[in-house]
C-alpha cells in the first residue's frame, strides 16, 4: 500500500500541461457517458462503467511503465464508444445545444402568460385532440418549447398564432395543405404547421405504427421535445418523449403532460403562476 500512495506521489513530480490535458480530457468523457446512462436509466452499465475507470486508474497509478501517452488513449477509446454506441443521445445533445443558444437570443422577447391563460391553452389542445380522435383524423403536435432545430421550422410554414381548438382542428382536417406535416407548439403560439420531422430508426416500434407515428418518435429521440399523436386509422392518441410512447392517452394523461410541459418547462422562464 505504501508503493502505491509513492507511486501516486511520483506520477505528479513531473506533472506538466499534457498531463493536465488528459486528466480533463478524461473527466469530460467520464461525465459525459455517466451522464448519458443515468438519463437513461442503464443502471448495471454505470455499475460496470465505473467500476472500469476505477481499476484503470489503480493500475495506472501502481505502474511507473505507463506512461501519460498510454493512458490518453483510455478516454480516446472511451469516447469513440460512446459515439458508436450512443449516437443518438450525442446528435440529441448537440440538437439541444442549438437550441440553447437560440433559447437564449429569444428569450427577452417571449411574453408572459397568466395561469387562466395557460389553462385555456391546456383546454384548447386538449379539445382539439379528442376531436381529432373522435373523426380519425390524423395529427401530429409537438411541445417544443424552443427546443426544435431551425432547419425543421424552415421546412413547414411560420404561423406565429394563438392557441385554438379550431385553428388546430383546421390544419389537420385532410384536405388542408399543411395537414400532412407537424405543428410545433412553442410555448403559448402555434410556431410553424407542416413541418417534417426525422424518423426513428428503433426496430422495435410496433409495425402497426406508421410514418406519423414515427416521426413523432424520432423528433423525441433527437430533441427535447414532446410529441401529441393521433392516429388516423384508429384515432387512437399517443403520446411520445424521449423516444418512448403511451398510448391511449385519454384525458387525464394529456391534462398530465401538458400541465407538465407548461408548469415545469417554462417555468425555467421565470413564469410564476398568476
Amino acid at each position: 500500500m505504501d508503493k502505491f500512495f509513492e507511486n501516486i506521489a511520483r506520477a505528479f513530480e513531473g506533472f506538466n500541461f499534457a498531463d493536465l490535458l488528459t486528466i480533463l480530457l478524461f473527466a469530460a468523457v467520464f461525465y459525459y457517458v455517466f451522464r448519458i446512462l443515468k438519463i437513461n436509466n442503464v443502471r448495471s452499465v454505470i455499475a460496470v462503467f465505473v467500476l472500469f475507470v476505477v481499476v484503470t486508474g489503480i493500475i495506472f497509478a501502481s505502474d511507473n511503465d505507463l506512461k501519460g501517452d498510454v493512458f490518453m488513449v483510455v478516454p480516446m477509446v472511451i469516447a469513440g464508444l460512446v459515439l458508436v454506441i450512443f449516437n443518438v443521445e450525442v446528435k440529441r445533445d448537440i440538437l439541444n445545444l442549438n437550441a440553447l443558444n437560440r433559447l437564449s437570443e429569444k428569450r427577452e422577447h417571449q411574453s408572459f402568460a397568466s395561469k387562466e391563460e395557460v389553462e385555456h391553452y391546456i383546454t384548447e389542445i386538449i379539445k382539439a385532440l379528442q376531436n381529432l380522435s373522435k373523426d380519425n383524423i390524423g395529427a401530429l403536435i409537438i411541445l417544443s418549447n424552443d427546443n426544435v432545430p431551425a432547419q425543421i421550422l424552415e421546412s413547414g410554414v411560420i404561423l406565429d398564432a394563438n392557441i385554438s381548438s379550431q385553428l388546430i382542428e383546421g390544419i389537420f382536417f385532410v384536405k388542408a395543405p399543411l395537414h400532412d406535416g407537424a405543428m410545433i407548439v412553442n410555448n403559448y403560439k402555434i410556431q410553424a404547421a407542416g413541418c417534417f420531422l426525422p424518423l426513428t430508426q428503433n426496430v422495435n416500434i410496433p409495425k402497426e405504427l406508421g410514418t406519423r407515428h414515427r416521426a413523432g418518435i424520432g423528433i423525441t429521440e433527437t430533441c427535447n421535445v414532446i410529441s401529441l399523436i393521433v392516429s388516423e386509422e384508429t384515432g387512437i392518441i399517443t403520446i411520445a418523449q424521449r423516444g418512448k410512447i403511451s398510448r391511449y392517452a385519454d384525458y387525464d394523461l394529456l391534462k398530465k403532460t401538458l400541465s407538465d410541459y407548461y408548469w415545469k418547462d417554462l417555468s425555467t422562464d421565470g413564469r410564476k403562476h398568476a
